[in-house]
Parts: structure tokens; sequence; C-alpha cells
């Protein structure tokens, strides 16, 4: 992604030509996050990188195309993320539970997202930008064909035959022995997730290979599902320090430094949802990118999953909150991509997205005369003791829920265990 400046357009100043008319070299729309701090926003249209010379204008038509094609992309994890972190807080099977984001993981989450991002910049600084991007990709390529698997899984179940030979298996590695013997990785799964993870392999392969657009929005949408569904904020105020955290983190990385766009322009890996602008010129081999980052979708679609739990808990029959909260979601990211379509700039799209998505329902809440009810709620007093991942595979649901694991420390991975019987499937 190269980073907009005003004045001479970048082709022209990279060959020292005088100042002309616009140039293709134009921002698309980009929030980029960094693989464990999935929060941040950055640069927004990237040319390939091997560009030889300037690319032509997108048309209007593609333009069009690819930020409708984003914002509807980003609906789809946190709308059906959402409901499923109901189904997740309402179950009765005490193997895997949420992760819960607490106030103080909350307080220091954009501390350690500025550490994280702070140091890939650095290591993109003094090591081979291509090495590392080959170890990410490895990374992600793992992680993601796991946090598809998960995604595809309740949808794959409906089409196995009742008579499927469906086998139960169990992956366990302990550390010691006797009785000072430890569970590293308890992981019991079956037929059927194998299917589903052999399909989602051949995503997998195709990613690591080509990286094609495709294959990396499969990824992408898998990663932000995953982390609107199994992240849970355990109260309002918890969803208001955490976006208000963020939303100073990600103004400050994109308009303080140059750090975050660096880091954007550098960072090849599934963590964003891309769109060719001329799709309609070159079709599915396009290279003329608007992208949003993974973090513009999970941080928002983690309160606006909470807001729906709150409506559920109200026991009224209404999605008030949500809805609302959903809508405040669209019309932000509406307003990033004018924003930035207006000035040429990259934009945090954090800055339009917190106050959106936290002002309305609380103007609602005001309406309604239910603040105290919406701050007093407690999604935690619902999932605890006994609340499921919806997921075969609970130790990867996507960098999101990587970086939560990082942060808990009360529920290590070791101590997980999942008991699914085939009826869950």
């Amino acid at each position: 992604a190269l980073p907009a400046r005003k004045g001479t357009c970048p082709w022209r100043r990279a060959r020292g030509l005088p100042p002309g008319r616009k140039c293709g070299l134009r921002r698309g729309l980009a929030t980029m996050e960094q693989s464990e701090a999935p929060n941040g926003s950055a640069a927004r249209e990237a040319p390939s990188a091997g560009t030889a010379g300037a690319r032509p204008p997108a048309t209007p038509e593609g333009m069009a195309l690819a930020y409708g094609s984003l914002v509807l992309m980003a609906l789809l994890p946190i709308f059906f993320g959402a409901l499923r972190s109901v189904s997740c807080a309402k179950g009765k099977n005490a193997s895997d539970m949420p992760e819960t984001i607490t106030s103080r993981d909350a307080a220091r989450f954009p501390i350690v997202a500025s550490c994280t991002l702070l140091g890939l910049y650095l290591f993109f600084k003094i090591f081979s930008q291509e090495y590392i991007n080959l170890l990410l990709s490895m990374y992600f390529f793992v992680l993601g064909i796991l946090a598809l698997s998960h995604t595809i899984s309740p949808v794959m179940n409906r089409f196995f035959p009742a008579n499927f030979p469906n086998k139960q298996y169990q992956l366990l590695f302990t550390q010691g022995s006797g009785e000072t013997r430890e569970e590293i990785v308890n992981y019991e799964f079956d037929a059927k997730d194998l299917v589903c993870l052999a399909m989602s392999s051949v995503v997998g392969v195709w990613y690591l290979l080509r990286k094609h657009w495709i294959a990396n929005n499969l990824f992408g949408l898998a990663f932000s599902l995953n982390g609107v569904e199994l992240l849970h904020l355990n109260n309002v105020s918890t969803g208001c320090i955490l976006l208000g955290g963020l939303f100073i983190y990600d103004v400050f990385w994109v308009f303080g430094t140059n750090v975050m766009v660096t880091v954007a322009k550098s960072f090849e890996a599934p963590i964003k949802l891309v769109f060719p602008q001329d799709l309609l010129e070159k079709g599915l081999e396009a290279d003329n990118f608007a992208m949003l980052g993974l973090g513009d979708i999970v941080i928002p679609g983690i309160f606006i999953a909470l807001l729906l739990r709150f409506d559920i808990s109200l026991k009224k029959n209404t999605h008030t909150y949500f809805y609302t909260s959903f809508v405040a979601y669209i019309l932000g990211l509406g307003l990033t991509i004018f924003i930035m379509h207006i000035f040429k700039h990259a934009q945090p799209a954090l800055l339009y997205l917190v106050p959106a998505c936290i002002g309305f329902p609380l103007l609602v809440a005001l309406a309604k005369g239910e603040v105290a009810e919406m701050f007093s709620y407690e999604s935690s007093a619902e999932i605890l003791p006994h609340t499921p991942r919806l997921t075969h595979f609970p130790n990867v649901s996507g960098s999101p829920a990587s970086l939560a694991d990082s942060m808990q420390q009360t529920l290590p991975c070791s101590h997980r265990r999942r008991q699914q019987a085939p009826s869950a499937m």
C-alpha cells in the first residue's frame, strides 16, 4: 500500500518528473491490522509489489463495486458471529469456554497492540521482509485452515448422510509423569472434522502458493467470524474501555507516525479483506485492491455481539440495541470510505466506528430509560460456569482470538478439553 501524499504523484516523484494530472495510485479503503493486534488502521489501496509503472485510475463503477463488497463482507461475520456468540453463551457443555475480556484486559489491550506493532516495524526495518513474510505465511496457513474448518463445519454437517461413519479421535500431549503429569494438548475430534479440515486445506494450499485474493478473503472471513463468536466482553463498560483505548491507538499510529503505514505496506498475511477495483477490467486476475483490516470488523463486532446478548437478557423479544449498533457500524464504515475518498489519505476506521457504535446505542438507552440496565448487565454471569465454543478447533480461531489467548491468564489452553458427542456436530 502506498501512503497518499499531497502534491506530486508518487509515480512521478520517484522518476523525477514534474507535477501533472492525478495518477492512478489512489487510496482504497484499507484498515490494516497486525497479526497479534487486530485493531489497527493504516494504508488503504495497494498496488501489487511488481508494478512497474502507474496503473490507470479506478473507474467509478469499479470503486463502487469494491467498496460495496467490502462493506458487505464486513457485515457478514459481525451478523453471524453475533448470533453464534448467543448460542455459545447458552450452551450446556463445559468443555470449552469463550474467551472473556475483562476491564483489565481491555485497558492493556492497546498497550499490547502498540508494542506488537512497533516490534513488527523494527523487524521489517532490520530483517529481510521476504523471510519475515514467509514465516508469517506459514503461521497463518495453519491458523487459516483450522479457523476455516471451524467456520464451515456447522454448514457441512448438514450434508453428511445419517449413516456416515463418524469415528472419534483424540490428540493428547502431556508433560511429566505420574502426579506431576500435565496436559499440554487434549483435543478430541471425529471423521466429520477431518473432512472439513481437508476441504479447508485446499484453500490453504491455494493461498500459500498463489496468495490469491479470494483465498485471502476466505481466511479473513473465517478469522473475523471466529473472533466475534469466541471473544466475549463481560459488560458494556469493558466494551467502552476497549473501544476507547483502541480509538486513541488507531488515531495515533495512523496520523501521528508512519509506523502503521510502513507495517501495512510490508505485511503479507490474511489479516485483511480485499477486493479489486479493476475487477470489471481484469477479472479474477485484478490487482488494484481496496482493503479493510480485520481489526475494524472484530473490535466493533464483539461489542455489537455483546449488545445482542443484552437484548436477549431483557426478554422483550426485540433486538433494538443490536440493530441500532449494527446500523451505526454501517454508517461509520460508510463515513470512513467517504472521508478517505475525499481527502485521499489513509483513515483510521475506528475514529468513525467507535463513536457510532457506542453513541447510537447509548442514545437509544437514554431515550428508553435503560442506561442503568445496560451498564449493569454482566455477560459473564450467563456464560459461567458452563459455556462451550461452537468450534472443532478450540485453540485456533484466528489472530483476534490468539491475541486474547495471550492475554487470558486464568484459562490456559492446556487445561481445556473438548468433549463433543456426534449429536453436537
